[in-house]
Order: C-alpha cells, then sequence, then structure tokens
C-alpha cells in the first residue's frame, strides 16, 4: 500500500467523537502494524470500551522514541454537512490535495508516522525501540485516551516524542492550557412594572463581565516567547426567563487560556480576585465549577531536538522552528512520559481542520513523511555498512 493509498484509507474509516468509537481504525493500525513485525497492543478503559487504543513497538531497548497521532476526529454537524463538496469519507484527490474528514486532523501524521514504522521494519535491526501510539479521545480531551494510557503505565518513559498535528512541518514546543470556570449570579425577582424592587441579576452580571474585558485586556502584557498571551474569554451567558420579570439569576461560562508555567491554583486565586472587586451588593456572585487541562512546554536542548531540527531544515528549506501551537492536543498528557525532550509536528494548519473540505496537500504530507524517515535513519538506523 503506498502513502496515498494508505492515507485514502484511514479517511475513509470513519472515527467521529461523539461517539468516540475508534476499534475500526485502531483494528486497522494494529494488523497493519503486526504485519510488518510490530508488537502490537490494543487497551481501551472499562468506562469506555469502544474508544480502542492502539500501541505498537519494533526494536528493543533504549532508546525510546515514540511516534503519537490520534485516531478520532470532530463530528460533522448538520450545518457542515451541506458544505462539503466531496463524499467526507471518500479521501478524494483534487488539485495535489487529499480531502476528508480527518485527512489532516490527524490522520496525514498517523500515515506519515504508520510509513516511518514500515520503513524502519525493513531495517535489520534498530539502535532502539520505536513506539507508535494511535490515541483515541484526543478530540474530547484526551481523558479516557492518552491521559489514561500514561495515568496506568501503558506508556513507557521516551527520549523523544513527535505529538502528530498540524504545525506547518515545523517543530512547535508549547501550546496554552485551558481553565474553564462559571460565574453565577443570584438577585431577587419581582415584576418588571416596578423593578426597582428587585435584584437584577443580569445586571449585576454585567459588572462582572466588564471587570473580566478588563482582566483579558490586562493578560496581553504576559507573553511567552511562542504561544503569547493568556486570554479570558466569556463564551456562554444564560439568565432571566422573561422580558416582564426581573431575572434573579444569571451565569457565564468562561475560558481562561494559560501559558506555559502559569499554576492553576494561582489562575483560579487570580479569577476570585476579580470576581470579589466587584461591587454588587445586594447581588450576589460565585465563581466555581473549575476544569483545567494542562499547558504543554517543552526545550529544544537534546542532540534529538538538534538532529530533528536540522531535519526539517533540509527538507522544508525553511526556519523549522520553534514555533508554539495554538490549539492544545495530548502532548499535554506526555510531559510525565517525556524523560528528553517533545515536539508537536505535523503536515498544513489547524485552520484546515475541523472545517468542511478539510484536506492536507500532497506535498506538505509527504514532506512530513520525508523528515520522520530523516530523523530516524540519524537516530535508531545502525550505520550503514
Amino acid at each position: 500500500m503506498n502513502s496515498i493509498a494508505l492515507l485514502q484509507r484511514l479517511v475513509q474509516i470513519p472515527s467521529p467523537n461523539p461517539p468516540g468509537d475508534t476499534r475500526a481504525i485502531a483494528d486497522f493500525v494494529a494488523e497493519r502494524m503486526r504485519a510488518i513485525g510490530c508488537e502490537a497492543r490494543q487497551l481501551a478503559p472499562a468506562a469506555k470500551p469502544e474508544a480502542l487504543n492502539t500501541i505498537a513497538e519494533i526494536g528493543a531497548g533504549e532508546p525510546r522514541i515514540m511516534l503519537h497521532a490520534h485516531i478520532d476526529t470532530v463530528p460533522i454537524a448538520a450545518t457542515e454537512a451541506e458544505k462539503w463538496r466531496v463524499d467526507p469519507y471518500a479521501g478524494e484527490l483534487r488539485d495535489g490535495a487529499l480531502y476528508g474528514k480527518g485527512s489532516i486532523d490527524d490522520k496525514a501524521p498517523l500515515a506519515s508516522m504508520m510509513l516511518a514504522m514500515m520503513d524502519a521494519a525493513q531495517q535489520n535491526s534498530l539502535a532502539g525501540t520505536l513506539i507508535l501510539v494511535a490515541a483515541a479521545e484526543e478530540e474530547v480531551g484526551g481523558q479516557l485516551g492518552t491521559k489514561w494510557l500514561a495515568d496506568l503505565g501503558h506508556l513507557p518513559a521516551c527520549d523523544f516524542i513527535i505529538v502528530g498535528e498540524q504545525t506547518g512541518n515545523k517543530a512547535a514546543t508549547a501550546h496554552k492550557g485551558v481553565m474553564r470556570a462559571t460565574v453565577r449570579a443570584a438577585g431577587r425577582s419581582v415584576h418588571a412594572t416596578n423593578p426597582d424592587r428587585g435584584v437584577n441579576a443580569i445586571v449585576a452580571m454585567s459588572k462582572v463581565i466588564s471587570a473580566l474585558d478588563a482582566y483579558h485586556r490586562e493578560l496581553a502584557g504576559r507573553i511567552h516567547p511562542v504561544v503569547g498571551s493568556p486570554t479570558c474569554n466569556i463564551g456562554v451567558i444564560d439568565g432571566g426567563s422573561t422580558a416582564n420579570a426581573v431575572p434573579d439569576s444569571c451565569a457565564i461560562t468562561l475560558d481562561r487560556r494559560m501559558i506555559p508555567r502559569e499554576e492553576p491554583e494561582a489562575v483560579k486565586a487570580e479569577l476570585r480576585a476579580i470576581i470579589e472587586s466587584v461591587d454588587l451588593a445586594p447581588a450576589t456572585v460565585d465563581i466555581g465549577e473549575f476544569v483545567y487541562s494542562r499547558w504543554f512546554d517543552s526545550a529544544l536542548e537534546s542532540d534529538y531536538s538538534r538532529i530533528f531540527l536540522s531535519c526539517i531544515s533540509e527538507v522544508i528549506s525553511d526556519d523549522p522552528g520553534p514555533v508554539g501551537y495554538l490549539p492544545g492536543s495530548d502532548a499535554k498528557h506526555l510531559m510525565d512520559v517525556a524523560r528528553g525532550d517533545m515536539v508537536v509536528f505535523g503536515p498544513g494548519s489547524y485552520e484546515v481542520a475541523h472545517a468542511a473540505d478539510e484536506h492536507v496537500t500532497l506535498a506538505d504530507y509527504q514532506a512530513t513523511t520525508d523528515i520522520l524517515l530523516k530523523f530516524l535513519r540519524r537516530t535508531l538506523y545502525p550505520p550503514a555498512g
């Protein structure tokens, strides 16, 4: 199976999440890896047995290098379906690109990594171990995918990890974390004919929103060298029931993006301080329901990093990075597995992912494959002759 046929086949196996049933695509990866002589394990959490992961290994001993890609995709929303010009699960070729749901996020990186495993299998021996992780659940946070695998000890400590995502074939060394929270204001409801007798929770919340907007602007002064500044966005608001009543409740959900090295407890304290600084009497307000997703940060200090950067430069004839990756990735769940450096890396742009007519150019896909092959030949392959 050539490289284009492999990617087409991956696209032709739907794996939308939700619902997150990855058994068919995990089985395909496992079958292909076993066929070339890899040891392949398939694991799924009891809480969601259909979220099947495949881990394939070839070689033995150290160093250990991990190639990681996720096998779930976002679903096709009803509003998106009518915008597709091609069958989203056909893997159609058009104008030098391969189209399909998941074609760039994340099946092109996965295909390149499978091709690298196939090339490694043709060697008489490897000077170490090469591991492919085809992970479920990334599109919904990775809790029952990569995090579950790492927490239960299914992933060995590795000297260098490459996490497949859309970075324009440059080495990304950081992405932001996320802190979500819900703010609730409580007032007193009365008939709107005389609203001053009540306490309007929406009006109270408007003052909180103004304070959070000012906080967002202040965050622009904190700058990370590759991912920029933290942000605070109010994404959902809910309050009131009818225009002729003073609302006694209002809630907002906010998204606080965290740059690497920001501590979650410190961010929680900042958000609480913002809320407490607003005079809302006689209304009351509280913040809670915090949900935290870790940031990712890595250095490029090892020999493996220097080799990887040189391979990128040789293939794309451009600055190899480091760059930041604005979306999140499963790299955040691998920081305790990485005993060396880790990069997020792959073809194209995340702007193309999660959208109608998702596609990857064949040139970018080939460049990803070429970079991985060059890197492995310089690190895990025995010297020629």
